[in-house]
């Protein structure tokens, strides 16, 4: 009942008022403690270095200036944070001995306001004695390469290797051909509107840390910082404000500045403030990991992918940073995509580099992926003379297969895949497309289309991550499994209904959608329902498996709402029964009335019943409790720890994306022109229309830029530059085209609302989709990003054109 009342509508939005009026609240707008002391950092300019000396005799002296505190501090009260892998690499949120990236923080200024701060910065003398940088990851992993972490003894911080079913026999198969593909996918990020910041304090009393910022999540990492502060989980104690500016998976990197900031408090003894500029995000916030890839499959002659061999680089940086190596195995799971292939080898390298530690940024993991997997397949299709799209079609996984579990151990849980790409062909017009193709062609303008099928996994497993683990080493540390999530849903005395959802939305709309799923459960409008957009920790419950990621949101924490509301109305059912002396199977709820099934004249308000509980709780029936408040929990069933084989299920539900657009290129500037963009999605039950059309547009933008223009620039020597939104360019409207977005969803069996997820979809697939339809213009087989103008006239020029 509640999915078929949501599916489809678009309430308005009850989080815009506050935003459009110039009210919403973000950290910078909360107030402060009294004495709170404000933060500025001292960040290395070199990319490695040993740190001789640091000293802070002018700036200490500077007036207003209350401490400098350095990594020596740091280390006497803290351990090195945890990883899920075992290494011998130790990080913490500052710079000890030596700096190991361009942005690393090495001392962080105390003052009355941030001017001063600021200044007295400047004043800080650090001593360096440079090092040399190993930038590239490939490189790294050479005998001539500067070691970043001599505990270590190399810049390898992981190695693992996987086999599933037999596909050295099939590579063997004189029947098959190899075709084989070599990609670098480079670095970009989310870059929010709002960059980071907190207000962190340590209470002496009770050795604890109460951090207010808008920590994204997953809550795995809360552990991380607590056991790196040395401290019980409870007295870690995080509280979200009620607006963020933006995520898209790069929040959850404040972890280590709520630890640094909780420690300076502590040496200060006054609460501090830090708020990030755009210069510091862009240097040292975290990127998405940069990834060495080679891919090889074995096809035969008909364009069916018999196997798959993944060789894979991943570079994250200076640390290997929680909850890293996360963007790499993510996607363990789906390594063959929306194909049918049961054979499959990977190996995985995570490699340490003189650049910004990594984290999660949206669609993480998916376009490192499916980059180098969709160009493969249109070259299988170029070196057998066929359609790349008939090359998709071949492969795809069919309808009557689903639920489908794919050879490392992954669950489609539903989904026609042909029907989508079948829809996407009619209504997106691409016989249309393609004629336009073949007149522009004709004319001798430079015209492709290009194609991309990608899974996109979501609600992650929370032991995903452990698969980088050997067995033993799982058997060793205990499994790790689920996907917890939680929702309360209250009722007060006058009948008003709220709900807090262990969630950290940032600007997603969940207040909007789970009122508008939990309002037809209790039978109430969307204006008797009030959702918190909070999450603390000291106060609410949560699970390490709290946040807002891998679009966990719609299909895991609206299933909760819906299952504590469900709780609630039976148990108000119950009460109101034993009035009406009928079953409370009997009970409806609408229209902010409770009556009986075959006697709606008999029915009473909603806020009558709901009061019951609070203004006359010794008149309840006998047995039945009160009906006030109930929390529920969902973690579906399909998420378990990986198994002995390293077969793991990743995720509890999987959409499908299948995307077509025609680009144009201008033969004398090498400037890209997207002619038309089609994108076509099974996300499962749409709770909220324009919400999910909104996601689809914003990962396209967001995919868009990394495709034709965001790059994370590093010199051969480790220095940085692209620090400024000059040096690093975002898409904006002009760059945007309009997107024809289909939806052709199949409900999911996995979650109680039937949705998935469709927050990443577009970010996974637009880049190698629109690279896809640039190749096909330049009659090349692959490209490499960003699909800058400069690169596109290079190649033509190469060609002679």
């Amino acid at each position: 009942m509640a999915n078929e009342m949501a599916s489809g509508q678009s309430p308005e939005r009850v989080e815009d008022a506050a935003l459009l009026m110039g009210k919403g609240r973000f950290v910078d707008d909360l107030g402060v403690p009294p004495g709170t002391l404000h933060a500025a950092i001292l960040r290395s300019p070199h990319p490695h270095a040993e740190i001789l000396d640091i000293c802070a005799t002018e700036a200490l002296a500077l007036p207003g200036v209350v401490s400098v505190v350095t990594g020596r501090d740091i280390e006497k009260l803290m351990r090195p944070f945890l990883v899920a892998v075992r290494s011998r690499i130790e990080h913490y949120p500052i710079a000890i001995d030596r700096a190991r990236y361009v942005g690393e923080p090495v001392a962080v200024v105390l003052a009355r306001n941030r001017y001063i701060a600021e200044d007295a910065a400047e004043l800080v003398e650090v001593s360096y004695r440079p090092l040399a940088a190993a930038v590239d990851p490939e490189f790294a992993l050479t005998n001539g390469a500067s070691v970043l972490h001599p505990s270590q003894g190399s810049n390898l911080a992981s190695e693992r290797s996987f086999s599933y079913g037999e596909p050295e026999l099939v590579f063997a198969n004189p029947e098959n051909r190899t075709f084989e593909i070599q990609v670098r996918y480079p670095r970009s990020m989310a870059t929010p509107i709002e960059c980071m910041g907190l207000i962190a304090s340590y209470d002496s009393a009770e050795d604890a840390y109460e951090v207010t910022t808008h920590f994204q999540g997953p809550y795995a990492v809360h552990p991380v910082m607590a056991m790196a502060l040395g401290v019980p989980a409870n007295r870690l104690r995080i509280k979200t404000p009620p607006d963020s500016g933006g995520s898209f998976g790069i929040k959850q990197g404040v972890a280590p500045y709520a630890v640094l900031m909780g420690l300076a408090s502590r040496v200060s003894g006054r609460p501090v403030k830090w708020i990030e500029d755009r210069m510091e995000h862009l240097t040292a916030a975290g990127s998405a990991t940069n990834r060495v890839v080679n891919l090889k499959a074995a096809v035969d002659g008909a364009g069916r992918i018999h196997a798959l061999d993944w060789d894979q680089i991943e570079d994250v940086g200076a640390y290997l940073k929680a909850p890293e190596p996360a963007t790499l195995y993510r996607m363990h799971t789906a390594m063959t995509g929306a194909y049918a292939v049961s054979n499959l080898s990977i190996r995985n390298r995570v490699v340490v580099t003189n650049k910004t530690p990594t984290g999660l940024n949206r669609g993480f993991g998916g376009p490192q992926v499916y980059f180098p997997l969709e160009q493969l397949v249109r070259r299988i299709a170029i070196g057998l003379g066929l359609d790349p799209l008939e090359v998709i079609q071949r492969n795809l996984v069919p309808a009557i297969a689903m639920p489908y579990i794919t050879a490392s151990g992954g669950r489609y849980d539903s989904g026609d895949y042909a029907n989508v790409v079948a829809r996407a062909a009619q209504d997106g017009g691409l016989t249309e497309l393609k004629a336009r193709r073949d007149a522009a062609r004709a004319q001798g303008r430079l015209y492709g289309i290009g194609y991309a099928a990608c899974v996109e996994p979501t609600i992650s497993n929370m032991g995903y991550i452990t698969t980088a683990l050997t067995p033993e080493e799982r058997e060793r540390s205990g499994p790790k499994g689920g996907a917890q999530a939680t929702a309360t849903v209250s009722v007060d005395a006058l009948g008003g209904v709220s709900i807090t959802i262990a969630s950290v939305p940032q600007g997603q709309g969940h207040r909007t959608v789970m009122a508008q799923v939990v309002a037809p459960i209790l039978g109430i409008d969307l204006a008797s329902i009030r959702v918190s957009s909070e999450l603390d920790t000291g106060r609410d419950v949560w699970s390490i498996a709290s946040g807002n990621y891998s679009c966990r949101f719609a299909g895991a924490v609206c299933s909760a709402g819906v299952r504590a509301a469900s709780e609630l109305r039976g148990r108000l059912a119950r009460i109101a029964a034993a009035k009406f002396d009928c079953e409370p199977n009997d009970v409806e709820f609408e229209n902010s009335k409770v009556f009986p099934k075959d006697a709606p004249e008999k029915g009473i308000d909603f806020k009558r019943l709901a009061g019951e509980s609070h203004w006359a709780a010794s008149t309840l029936p006998q047995g039945v409790g009160p009906a006030i408040s109930v929390t529920a929990h969902f973690s579906p069933d399909v998420l378990q720890p990986p198994d002995p084989e390293d077969r793991i299920n990743g995720s509890a539900a999987y959409g499908f994306v299948f995307d077509f657009c025609g680009v144009e290129v201008d033969p004398d500037t090498g400037h890209i022109h997207i002619d038309k963009y089609v994108s076509a999605h099974d996300a499962g039950v749409i709770l909220h229309q324009g919400m999910a059309d909104g996601q689809t547009q914003g990962g396209f933008a967001q995919g868009l830029g990394a495709a034709l223009m965001e790059e994370l620039v590093y010199d051969e020597e480790g220095n940085f530059l692209a620090a400024t939104l000059a040096d690093y360019p975002l898409p904006t409207a002009c760059e945007v085209p309009d997107l024809k977005i289909i939806h052709a969803g199949t409900k999911t069996p996995v979650t109680l609302t039937g949705a998935k997820g469709i927050g990443e979809g577009t970010t996974m697939s637009a880049p190698v989709c629109l690279a896809n339809a640039v190749s096909d213009a330049l009659n090349i087989e692959q490209i490499e990003l960003p699909l800058r103008p400069s690169r596109v006239a290079a190649i033509l020029e190469a060609q002679g054109r």
